[in-house]
């Protein structure tokens, strides 16, 4: 028999997972989608906010590439130190501090693809297309695909990533019809796919899954279009393919192929005169950081047990735009990342919106919302688990959808 204690506390957790279930399935059922005009929430939100100043978006841009250049600078003596131990934790600080910074500029060449960068078309273009081709993104293909998220954000149809598979697709057996509500209710929101492995459900495989998504998902999404709608052939940002991309906007492909092109020239040229681990420790490692940073800000932001998906019937673009969820990561990171995760529904609700002004911009966004607006301060690692372990599928049937496991 177990002691008291354990007993007490095993007890104490029965009753905290029981009543988050049914707090759960409490904000499922009383769901109410959001009314407001998409003219009601932009006229909370002052029109100084909107305004934007190019000369200030291109001090970002040097600010970011002074900062990468300083601690790219301190890196080339790093091999200087006497001994390996202190070179390998240095290399590591190396990896995580750049591969951090590098999200800046990936973020504001992501700003110049919604036109928030400058109100010029080619400013816009050229520092998009120059500092996402560093970093190896498809600056046109991405810009097209990226504005399809937006303008069909939360949409079970529409959005074109993040987009839930449903119950029948995951290959799921059917819900249950004959119990009562509650019991419906529990059985969703404890239901596991009793064909999948045992193994699926332990802690290390969800860290290797998640491991998986942080160094794979993005050149995956490139690819061959992962966590995007399913099509009946291959689709990638490289080739005109539908229904990601139209005949018309061949020439922008060939133009995002081209960065892409002359960026891998020159890593290769680079490898050539300083050899190819070189160009691996100084570039590819933090290139590898930056690609898991953009996964985890964007999976956490439109992946979460709070945020509704919603059916044709029932959908618009301000709904859709307010079901994405704000987070920090913390003051320094925010800063660094140009408030990318902190006030990411309020880009979504106005993504030509200067990124400078966006913080303050929440503020009124948030008083306009009220309890439609998402945010979520469970530190990172916590959040990229549970959501891992509690997002799996949606139902097939209802005009508003929650994530179940």
């Amino acid at each position: 028999m177990a002691p008291p204690h354990v007993v007490e506390d095993q007890v104490r957790r029965r009753i905290v997972v029981e009543d988050d279930v049914k707090s759960k399935s409490q904000y499922e059922k009383g769901y109410i989608p959001m009314d407001f005009t998409i003219k009601e929430i932009r006229d909370a939100i002052p029109a100084h906010l909107f305004i934007r100043d190019t000369t200030k978006s291109i001090m970002h841009v040097v600010k970011d590439l002074i900062t990468i250049a300083a601690i790219f600078y301190c890196a080339t003596f790093i091999d200087t130190l006497p001994s390996l131990a202190l070179r390998i934790p240095a290399w590591i600080a190396y990896w995580i501090i750049q591969g951090t910074v590098m999200v800046g500029p990936w973020i504001l060449a992501h700003e110049c693809g919604h036109g928030a960068f400058s109100d010029s078309k080619v400013v816009n273009t050229i520092f998009g297309w120059v500092l996402h081709s560093a970093l190896l993104v498809p600056y046109q293909a991405w810009q097209m695909s990226h504005s399809k998220h937006h303008k069909g954000t939360g949409s079970m149809t529409k959005d074109v990533v993040f987009v839930p598979g449903t119950r029948s697709y995951n290959g799921l057996p059917p819900l249950e019809t004959n119990n009562t509500q509650d019991e419906t209710d529990e059985h969703q929101d404890h239901h596991h796919d009793h064909e999948e492995s045992i193994f699926a459900e332990t802690p290390l495989f969800t860290l290797g899954a998640l491991f998986f998504i942080l160094t794979l998902g993005w050149p995956l999404y490139l690819i061959k279009n992962f966590s995007g709608q399913e099509a009946p052939h291959w689709i990638n940002h490289f080739q005109t393919v539908a229904p990601l991309f139209e005949p018309h906007q061949a020439s922008a492909i060939f133009y995002s192929n081209c960065g892409i092109a002359i960026m891998v020239s020159i890593l290769a040229y680079l490898s050539a005169i300083f050899s190819p681990l070189t160009v691996f420790m100084y570039y590819g490692i933090p290139y590898l950081g930056v690609n898991a940073w953009i996964v985890c800000i964007t999976y956490l932001q439109h992946t979460d047990p709070k945020v509704p998906h919603f059916r044709d019937n029932v959908w618009n673009f301000q709904r859709g735009a307010a079901c994405t969820v704000d987070r920090s990561f913390g003051k320094i990171v925010d800063h660094l990342q140009h408030h990318i995760g902190d006030s990411h529904q309020c880009h979504h609700m106005f993504s030509q919106m200067p990124f400078y002004n966006a913080v303050e911009a929440t503020k009124y966004l948030k008083a306009k919302l009220g309890k439609y607006y998402i945010a979520d301060d469970t530190p990172i690692a916590m959040a990229l688990y549970r959501n891992w372990r509690a997002c799996k599928f949606v139902e097939d049937e209802g005009d508003v959808v929650f994530y179940k496991h």
